[in-house]
């Protein structure tokens, strides 16, 4: 504490310090001064930068008046351009059919003239048969000479040529000026009528777009194919089989019928009948009895009591019904089957049978001859 104390009150120190508090309050006083000084200049700048942006929108306001003042008189001009083209077409429509009328009469009149003199040998020229025809057949009966010569005539009417001997040079710059014009003229009219058809192209498709969904929706409605309908024909009604080879006979409504569904229950049907059929001809078939082995039926164990006839045929019925039913699926099969082993059993059965009876008599030959 006494050091500190002590340091505070050096002179040396105190000064010290004095002039670093002077030095950097002169730093920030320069700095003050160039931060001012360069807000100076960017508020000057800023103030140029706005009085130039104003003068650009007055004098792109004044050139959008001028352009819409030429648009305006181009377009006036146009429209006057091409009332004038309709009243000169219709003045030389109106010339032409005056001469071809013209024509025509004097035609006549060299008819009637003719008849007049009784004369066989007339022949009409082809200057007056060339009066009677329409405009587009003239056209198609002109030769390629005509032609050729009608289209130099429309090129020396629609490209002018160029007088530029004797012009000036102001002259000459104000002749290229106005063809510069034209030529922006007609590339600014070609422009829009190319933007025009892309729009037009481009609403076609959407149409048509909207037209395909509306027809799917359609269909599906209709139970058809999605793209039934969007097709350029309708669609095909089926009316047949494609695998038959032989004559149909049926009528229009029992084809249609035939393909409008509900076969399964038609073949459900069928195969219940089948199935009938083929339980009633198992129920009726003949049925053979075991021979008996030694005065009693094979599988009787002894003791037991008689078997009634009747019973035993209707147990054994029973169960011939009851292993059927049980077994539907393979019971064809297993009938066959067993049809074989039970006659196969029978015959061994009946072989060994007839053996023992055999036996049997001659035992008893045997005993009465002793």
């Amino acid at each position: 504490m006494e050091e500190e104390e002590g340091d505070t009150g050096d002179p040396e120190f105190i000064k010290r310090q004095e002039q670093k508090r002077s030095e950097l309050d002169e730093q920030l006083r320069e700095y003050i001064a160039e931060w001012r000084s360069v807000r100076i200049k960017e508020a000057q700048e800023l103030k140029r930068l706005k009085e130039k942006q104003a003068k650009r929108k007055v004098a792109r306001a004044d050139e959008e008046k001028a352009a819409a003042e030429r648009k305006k008189a181009e377009e006036e001009r146009r429209i006057k351009e091409m009332e004038e083209k309709k009243i000169r077409d219709a003045e030389e429509k109106k010339q032409r059919l005056i001469e071809a009328e013209k024509k025509r009469q004097a035609m006549m009149a060299a008819l009637k003239e003719q008849h007049k003199n009784k004369t066989l040998n007339f022949v009409v020229k082809k200057k007056a048969l060339a009066a009677s025809l329409s405009d587009a057949e003239l056209e198609r009966t002109k030769t390629k000479e005509q032609l050729e010569e009608e289209k130099k005539i429309s090129l020396s009417i629609r490209i002018k040529p160029l007088q530029l001997d004797g012009l000036s040079e102001e002259k000459l710059r104000e002749k290229a000026i106005e063809l510069w014009d034209v030529i922006v003229k007609l590339e600014t009219e070609k422009y829009d009528l190319e933007e025009r058809q892309k729009r037009q192209e481009y609403d076609l498709k959407e149409l048509k777009e909207r037209q395909r969904q509306q027809l799917r929706h359609k269909a599906l409605k209709k139970g058809l194919d999605p793209e039934a309908l969007t097709g350029p024909h309708p669609p095909k009604i089926q009316l047949a089989s494609k695998y038959e080879r032989r004559v149909d006979t049926r009528s229009f409504d029992d084809k249609q019928k035939l393909f409008q569904g509900g076969f399964d229950m038609v073949a459900l049907e069928m195969m219940e009948k089948i199935w009938n059929e083929k339980l009633q001809e198992f129920m009726e078939r003949p049925r053979r009895r075991l021979p008996k082995w030694c005065g009693e039926r094979p599988g009787k164990k002894p003791g037991d009591p008689e078997t009634p006839e009747g019973e035993e045929e209707a147990a054994k019925i029973d169960d011939d019904v009851d292993d059927i039913i049980k077994d539907t699926q393979a019971a064809d099969n297993i009938e066959d089957e067993d049809l074989e082993e039970e006659e196969v059993e029978i015959d061994e059965i009946e072989e060994e049978s007839e053996e023992d009876e055999d036996e049997e008599e001659e035992e008893e030959e045997e005993e009465e001859e002793e």
